[in-house]
């Protein structure tokens, strides 16, 4: 199965905010080239929260072109097999986390957000992903720190989109 035809069947499958999901599909179908990066009308992104859900804590990165506290995550690569396996890739590149595992289910939840020209647009699909308790994590070259959070102070450092993902994870977390 091509990485195109994974996005289509696992946003068919989303059951969570149609509408959104359904701007995700009409994407997809319009632009051939609507995964990768050099689709100037926007192109999906793949990216993970990661949670150390025994500790009640998430690990962030401070995005060195955006300053931001961001989950982990990223653009699309061609040896990508599945949305799934770009976003535990991202997670794990940004993060330097050993034996991240994603939560069962799919995506956790979708996000459009507009960036700088020359795109106009992210389709984010995200995961979130488990790491150990005692997981050492380092700081890739995409980032200016990376930092675990406890859960109640994400929303003083991280934008809505940050704190919509953590409250979805939590949500399947059963936390």
């Amino acid at each position: 199965m091509s990485l195109h035809d994974d996005a289509v069947l696992v946003l068919k499958t989303y059951e969570d905010q149609p509408e959104l999901r359904d701007a995700y599909l009409e994407h997809l179908a319009a632009h051939p080239d609507g995964l990768w990066k050099a689709c100037g009308a926007g192109h999906l992104t793949a990216s993970a929260l990661v949670v150390d859900p025994e500790r009640g804590r998430v690990l962030l990165t401070l995005h060195r072109k955006l300053r931001m506290w961001l989950q982990m995550g990223g653009h699309c690569e061609p040896g990508d097999a599945s949305l799934a396996a770009a976003a535990l890739r991202e997670a794990t590149e940004e993060s330097g986390v050993a034996g991240l595992t994603l939560l069962p289910g799919g995506p956790v939840r979708l996000d459009r957000h507009p960036i700088p020209p020359p795109c106009h647009c992210h389709f984010d699909v995200q995961y979130a992903a488990v790491a150990a308790p005692d997981a050492v994590h380092t700081v890739s070259d995409e980032s200016l720190d990376v930092r675990w959070f406890p859960y109640a102070e994400v929303p003083d450092v991280a934008d809505v989109s940050v704190v919509r993902l953590l409250d979805a994870t939590r949500a399947r977390l059963g936390a």
